[in-house]
């Protein structure tokens, strides 16, 4: 047991940093009462926490070749521990941003790329293989126990308690951190300034343009920001394209600048060439896509299931339980089946349960979501995420020699996160644009009066806020609506959330669908032809 300790404090970790991207969502509307905040805030920082990661991710790997690995690892973990700390301590959504979007996720970039280095570093062959596949399954284990351990901890105490809890596990893996070896040398490497803020605005660029949709509209301008008073619309058009744009260009800039640094003689902050390599390239695009999906159900059906239903914390994650456990289930499944099964056969399958279980999530669409179908449908999208997440690691990690294993690390968390942020952008932004079309689009088909049409386009032009469905009734009839009235207003809102939450499964479906095209190179070969072809350099 002794050889697997590296494994299993490196694996600790991971459990605490990816666990942080799904225990906040079931407490949404609890911290919402607590700091006096907004679901729209709420949403912008879980999308910012994982998007700290990704735009950092590759220069914390890099400082992870120039400190060392373990040196990177015990830094990142200490800056991640004190970020736990204040965002417990929060008493306003801004602490809560700093301490959680900002400080852990900064910490999280140094860690992320240090365990996969390590995990290399510290074992080979099959040993190495199993390894990656452990931290898949952990992984899957954490996003799945999250809701649980959130919903406990909450209704039960506070939502607090469960970064105190972090911060306490970081200490203890902190203590046994020296039984994992590091025999990787710093490296004397100077670090492009210029690549990193290039490829941290251009991700900043692109998920802030997504996550304003909601706001700003996707094309036609809504609600533009303004200046001096005048509202910025280029050509009368939404910013959303031309801040999504401008990223893209940033990125494209990155990546040509590498090239020129490698011309150049001199260390770039990302291989290009990695890029290039058909089975990395599958297997980042596949991860991304995951995350995405992954963070869109935790964000949309907890919001539905608290803001609509009115349910709390602990019966959340209890609704949540059928996708925790087949997650964790299939995670371990996916980890044994890997010994028999091509990573590309079991990829494939799990993406196809996947849109399967997501059109079935999307027909059994009720408004109290009780019936059996919701839970099956739950558990079968847990059992395909579970299963992806024991592969993927693995075929990335084992896509490069064990020398480029740290940058590798790092381009893996880039893409993990990002997809979260992406997935939690464009569903949050989905779900608030569908919810209120249709609430508008049934208030003016309405039996309402005229005169009350009337007042809710006006109290709602600034937006439309998720809010809970029983809470209509008395906003209604604070601003002069009648009890019938406001009876219907709130019966309208219901149905219009009932809407937004099918228009967001039918949007994870259009994902996972278009996932299936993206894992074509996903290695096909058996476990003993991978192993020999593991032992053959990658160029």
């Amino acid at each position: 047991m002794a050889r697997w300790s590296a494994v299993g404090i490196l694996g600790s970790a991971q459990f605490v940093m990816v666990l942080d991207s799904t225990v906040m969502n079931v407490s949404i509307s609890a911290i919402v009462v607590d700091l006096r905040t907004t679901v729209g805030a709420m949403q912008s920082t879980i999308t910012f926490y994982t998007l700290t990661m990704a735009a950092v991710m590759l220069l914390g790997a890099k400082l992870g070749d120039v400190w060392g690995r373990r040196r990177a690892f015990v830094i990142g973990a200490v800056v991640y521990g004190l970020g736990s700390l204040i965002t417990g301590l929060s008493p306003n959504i801004t602490v809560l941003f700093i301490g959680w979007a900002v400080i852990e996720g900064l910490g999280a970039v140094l860690v992320i790329p240090a365990i996969a280095a390590l995990v290399a570093e510290n074992y080979t062959g099959r040993d190495r293989v199993t390894a990656f596949a452990v931290l898949g399954a952990v992984s899957g284990a954490a996003v799945a126990a999250g809701p649980l351990i959130g919903g406990l901890v909450t209704t039960y105490s506070s939502w607090r308690f469960v970064f105190f809890g972090e911060s306490v596990v970081i200490v203890l893996v902190l203590l046994v951190t020296r039984f994992v070896a590091d025999r990787s040398r710093p490296v004397r490497i100077r670090i492009d300034v210029l690549s990193a803020l290039l490829s941290a605005a251009g991700l900043v660029l692109i998920v802030v343009g997504m996550l304003q949709s909601k706001t700003w509209g996707w094309i036609l301008p809504i609600l533009p920001p303004t200046i001096g008073g005048v509202p910025i619309t280029p050509l009368g058009l939404s910013p959303v394209p031309y801040v999504m744009a401008a990223g893209v260009v940033l990125l494209w800039w990155f990546l040509h600048r590498q090239k020129e640094l490698v011309l150049a003689g001199r260390t770039p902050l990302l291989q290009v060439s990695m890029l290039s390599i058909p089975r990395l390239q599958s297997g980042l695009s596949v991860l991304s896509a995951q995350y995405a999906i992954t963070a869109g159900l935790f964000f949309m059906v907890p919001i539905y299931l608290q803001m609509t239903l009115g349910l709390n914390a602990l019966q959340t994650g209890i609704k949540i339980f059928p996708l925790s456990i087949a997650l964790i289930l299939f995670s371990v499944f996916g980890t044994w089946l890997s010994r028999r099964w091509s990573a590309k056969r079991i990829v494939r399958i799990g993406q196809l349960i996947l849109v399967a279980s997501s059109l079935f999530l999307l027909a059994s669409v009720s408004v109290d979501l009780k019936g059996v179908a919701f839970g099956v449908g739950m558990f079968f999208a847990g059992a395909a995420l579970g299963l992806l997440a024991s592969q993927l690691g693995n075929v990335n990690m084992t896509s490069v020699p064990e020398q480029q294993s740290s940058e590798v690390g790092g381009l893996q968390g880039v893409m993990q996160n990002l997809g979260s942020s992406l997935g939690t952008a464009l569903i949050g932004s989905i779900l608030i644009a569908s919810l209120g079309s249709v609430f508008l689009g049934s208030v003016n088909s309405s039996m309402l009066p005229e005169s009350v049409q009337a007042t809710v386009v006006q109290e709602t032009n600034s937006g439309i806020a998720i809010i809970p469905a029983t809470s209509v009734e008395a906003i209604a009839e604070r601003v002069g609506l009648s009890p019938s009235d406001a009876t219907e207003l709130t019966n309208l809102y219901q149905r219009a959330q009932v809407s937004a939450l099918r228009v967001s499964f039918a949007s994870l479906a259009m994902i996972s669908g278009i996932a299936l095209l993206l894992s074509r190179n996903i290695p096909g070969t058996a476990p003993t032809q991978e192993r020999k072809r593991m032992k053959r350099p990658t160029r």
